[in-house]
């Protein structure tokens, strides 16, 4: 009897993990699609008039460029430049002709209040349309407020973005945490 009462949740346990198993494995395919419409509307967004990607190899020495997807009208580059307190991942949209198109901040780790309001500061992002790889804080960008590292981590990565674009240099001689 005592065999029975072990054997029972082990047999339940097994059955759950199976059913999980089969589940996951019959959804891949919709969560794959799912994933890559998702990612065709971020890249569409930053760069309007876009309609197809094609991923771009880089072997540069600029390591904050995560990817590159070249389009009709430009690229679209992620980047994660080294904010205060972990890398901030951005999709960077940069024409052809190089100059910024579109900015999202996809996912931080900053403090709350401060530099994590660049995931929605929109007065703060729009500052970096049009720009042409000069972003620089404090001379054409204004910081958020109390979050310099996190505004200066956030002009580099626009920075290199156009610089993939138009092969400029964008090496800076601030610290790496952006100081």
């Amino acid at each position: 009897m005592k065999k029975y009462k072990i054997l029972t949740p082990i047999i339940v346990i097994l059955a759950c993990a199976a059913l999980v198993f089969c589940v996951s494995s019959a959804t891949a395919g919709i969560r794959k699609a799912n994933n890559e419409a998702y990612m065709l509307d971020r890249m569409q967004t930053v760069l309007p008039g876009s309609s197809e990607f094609t991923q771009e190899e880089y072997s540069g020495e600029d390591t904050s460029i995560r990817a590159a997807y070249k389009a009709e009208t430009g690229y679209a580059v992620f980047v994660a430049p080294e904010g205060y307190t972990g890398e901030i991942l951005m999709l960077v949209g940069v024409s052809n002709e190089g100059t910024v198109t579109g900015l999202q901040v996809q996912q931080m780790t900053e403090s709350y209040g401060l530099g994590a309001e660049a995931l929605s500061d929109f007065k703060f992002l729009i500052q970096f349309l049009n720009t042409d790889g000069s972003a620089e804080v404090g001379t054409n960008v204004d910081a958020l407020t109390g979050a310099t590292v996190t505004s200066k981590a956030i002009a580099r990565g626009v920075n290199s973005a156009v610089g993939f674009v138009t092969g400029a240099d964008t090496s800076s001689s601030a610290t790496s945490w952006g100081g």
